[in-house]
C-alpha cells in the first residue's frame, strides 16, 4: 500500500517536478548568459598582434580546440532555439499559410495535385517563422562567440545591431508581403488574357517564401556598409564610383533570388536592391563621419 501511495505521488507530482526543472534550467542558464555579457561588456581584449596570434596557434594548436569548442555550444543553441521556434510556429502555420496566399484569394484558391504537397508546404513556412522568430537569439549567439576577440565598444556597438538587423529583416518581409507581392501576382497570373491559371501550393509557396526571405536578407546590405565603414574597410566615395558594377552585380543576385525567369520579377527584386544599395552610400558616408569627429 505504501508503495502504491508513494507511486501516485510521484505520478501526480511529476508536472510539477518537469515545470519546476524546466524552470530551474532556464534560470541558470539566463545567469550563466548574463555572467557572460556582463563580463564582455566591462572587460577590455588583450590587443596582441595578428602575427603573434597565428605563431601561437601553430605553437600550440590545441588552444584553437577551445575556439573550436565554443563555438560548437554557440551553434548547438543557436539550433535548439531555431528548433524552440520552429516548434512554436507549428501552432499558427495554417493561419500563415492562408495570409501567404491572400494576394490570391486565400488558402482556398490553392490546388495540390499531389498527396505529400500539403505536407512539404507546412514545413516549409513553419522553417521559415521559425527562423524569423529565432533570428535575434541566432545573432545574439553569433555575437557571443565573436565578442571577446574585439574592443569593448566594438562590443556594445554590435550588441545593439542585433535590434536593428532583426528590424531591417523583418521591414524587407513586409515590404515584400505588402508592397512586392500585390503588384507582381496579379501581373503574373494574368499574363497571357483567357488562360485559367490553377495555383499549385508548393510553387506558390515557395515563390513567396523564397521572394520573402531574400529581400528580407538584402535589406541588411545598409547595415552592413555601415558597419563595415565604421570599421574602416569600404568607403562612401568608393561606393559611389562603381555604382554601374553595382547594378551589375545586384542584376546576377536578382536573377538568382527569382524563383523565375521572366524580367518582370527580376526587375522587382532589382529595384529594391538598387535603392537599399545607394541608401547604403549615404549611410557609409555617415559612418566615416562620425569616425571622424571624435579625433
Amino acid at each position: 500500500m505504501r508503495k502504491f501511495l508513494l507511486t501516485l505521488w510521484r505520478i501526480l507530482t511529476f508536472p510539477f517536478w518537469l515545470v519546476w526543472s524546466t524552470l530551474r534550467l532556464v534560470g541558470r542558464f539566463i545567469g550563466r548568459i548574463s555572467n557572460d555579457i556582463r563580463e564582455l561588456l566591462t572587460e577590455e581584449p588583450e590587443d596582441e598582434p595578428l602575427a603573434d596570434t597565428i605563431q601561437k596557434t601553430v605553437e600550440n594548436p590545441g588552444g584553437l580546440m577551445e575556439h573550436v569548442d565554443a563555438l560548437r555550444r554557440n551553434i548547438f543553441r543557436a539550433l535548439a532555439g531555431l528548433a524552440l521556434t520552429t516548434a512554436i510556429s507549428f501552432l499558427y502555420t495554417r493561419q500563415l499559410i492562408d495570409l501567404l496566399a491572400k494576394p490570391v484569394g486565400g488558402i482556398q484558391a490553392l490546388v495540390a495535385i499531389d498527396p505529400t504537397e500539403p505536407v512539404g508546404v507546412y514545413m516549409r513556412v513553419a522553417l521559415l517563422s521559425g527562423f524569423t522568430l529565432a533570428l535575434p537569439y541566432i545573432a545574439f549567439e553569433l555575437w557571443l562567440f565573436i565578442a571577446p576577440g574585439i574592443s569593448r565598444s566594438a562590443r556594445l556597438f554590435s550588441l545593439a545591431a542585433i535590434p536593428v538587423a532583426t528590424l531591417f529583416f523583418i521591414g524587407g518581409m513586409a515590404f515584400t508581403y505588402f508592397v512586392m507581392l500585390p503588384a507582381a501576382i496579379p501581373f503574373l497570373v494574368n499574363f497571357i488574357f483567357g488562360m485559367t491559371v490553377e495555383l499549385r501550393p508548393a510553387s506558390y509557396v515557395r515563390f513567396v517564401t523564397s521572394v520573402m526571405f531574400w529581400i528580407g536578407i538584402s535589406f541588411e546590405f545598409p547595415l552592413i556598409i555601415y558597419v563595415l565603414a565604421r570599421i574602416g574597410l569600404v568607403r562612401a566615395r568608393v561606393l559611389a564610383q562603381q555604382w554601374r558594377l553595382a547594378v551589375v552585380i545586384i542584376a546576377l543576385l536578382a536573377a538568382i533570388i527569382t524563383p523565375t525567369i521572366d524580367p518582370v520579377n527580376m526587375a522587382l527584386v532589382m529595384g529594391p536592391l538598387i535603392i537599399l544599395y545607394f541608401i547604403s552610400i549615404g549611410l557609409a558616408y555617415l559612418a566615416r563621419r562620425e569616425k571622424a569627429e571624435p579625433a
